[in-house]
């Protein structure tokens, strides 16, 4: 025998200490009652003595409000092997391709190798659904699908210059994974990731709400930081895909990226802002993505994700609740005293008057 919720039996003891009260208070009664006059004088001055059948409602419905605690502490019993399948995973793959993603401080530049080390973890987790999100100022995705491959290759396929908008709007593209996994039919019965791989910060909305929001929902964010607070030249890339010089400003000085404090604690807010939310942070010339890899692989192999079987116990509240409202029934339906019962006597015989004749005297 055991408890789902066994901090509900202190109403237990709570119902143990109301009777007590109710046993003074029929003391202090009785008490009350001697002093007032003797035993056999009240008893002539009543017609029955409610002591008794009070005490049994009393009783009653102490032990009926404690077996409904204990209903209410789910007793359960027996113990059986129940086999869990394995659970499905959803990972949505949300890759920032701003221009600065073009800095070649990771070889050979960061836009680069995060693909490749995207790529390398869509292989390595072949029993993983994945959608993707590509995102600058504005963002576009792709849904949710088993053909990892088919992902990896939308990721592949595209390149900042090929972003309409500028920018690096986090929050947008936060949203935007959220709406690919609420938008799937049966994502909602998976676990869900979202990992965010950024070298930037988001100056228009509020991605720490947004992942508030979605790990609420149970759904993880992790974030790879692939930029750092050393200033980066960012190569200008031409329509063959070369380097054909650097990015200049308006005023003819050459445009560098790098990540502020603010935006590096905003990426550490993040993924604090969900229960198991990671931030890497990208070193030895790698992304962190591996990291993220080699985690949700031996996930996939072991722990929560794959098939198992659990002890399971049934639920055998009902009794203490059935024989809780029995009680119930009983105290309502047991009176203070019997029922009296009235006999109707008829009414006694009138006796005929008898006629007497009054003699007047004659004169």
């Amino acid at each position: 025998m055991k408890f789902a919720a066994p901090w509900m039996l202190l109403g237990a003891a709570l119902a143990a200490l109301f009777g007590l009260v109710l046993v003074i208070g029929a003391i202090r009664a009785r008490l009350a009652k001697r002093r007032f006059g003797d035993d056999k004088r009240m008893a002539a001055l009543v017609t029955h003595d409610a002591s008794k059948r009070r005490a049994f409602k009393g009783v009653f419905l102490v032990v009926a409000t404690a077996l409904a605690f204990v209903a209410a502490a789910r007793p359960q019993y027996g113990k059986e092997k129940r086999f869990v399948p394995a659970t499905k995973v959803d990972i949505v793959l949300v890759v920032d391709f701003s221009k600065s993603m073009y800095a070649q401080d990771l070889a050979p530049s960061r836009i680069a190798r995060a693909k490749t080390e995207v790529a390398e973890l869509i292989q390595a987790l072949p029993g993983a659904r994945f959608a993707a999100v590509a995102f600058a100022g504005e963002a576009m995705g792709f849904p949710l699908t088993s053909d990892g491959a088919a992902v990896a290759q939308f990721i592949r396929g595209l390149n900042p210059n090929d972003m309409p908008v500028g920018g690096t709007a986090i929050a947008r593209a936060l949203n935007h994974a959220r709406d690919l996994l609420d938008r799937d039919p049966i994502s909602k019965d998976h676990k869900r990731f979202v990992i965010l791989v950024t070298d930037g910060e988001d100056l228009e909305g509020s991605p720490k709400g947004v992942a508030g929001s979605m790990g609420d929902e149970g759904t993880t964010v992790h974030v790879v930081q692939v930029g750092g607070t050393t200033p980066e030249k960012i190569p200008e890339i031409g329509p063959g895909g070369d380097v054909i010089g650097w990015r200049k400003t308006e005023s003819g000085e050459l445009m560098t990226t790098q990540l502020s404090a603010r935006g590096q604690e905003q990426l550490k807010a993040i993924a604090a802002a969900t229960p198991g939310g990671m931030h890497i942070v990208a070193e030895d010339g790698r992304t962190g993505l591996e990291t993220l890899t080699k985690e949700l692989s031996e996930s996939l192999k072991t722990g929560e994700f794959v098939e198992h079987y659990e002890d399971v116990y049934a639920d055998v509240y009902e009794y203490p609740l059935g024989a809780a409202i029995l009680l119930l029934l009983l105290e309502a339906l047991l009176t203070d005293a019997p029922r009296r019962r009235f006999t109707r006597t008829p009414p006694p015989a009138v006796t005929p008057r008898t006629a007497y004749s009054r003699t007047v005297p004659r004169a």
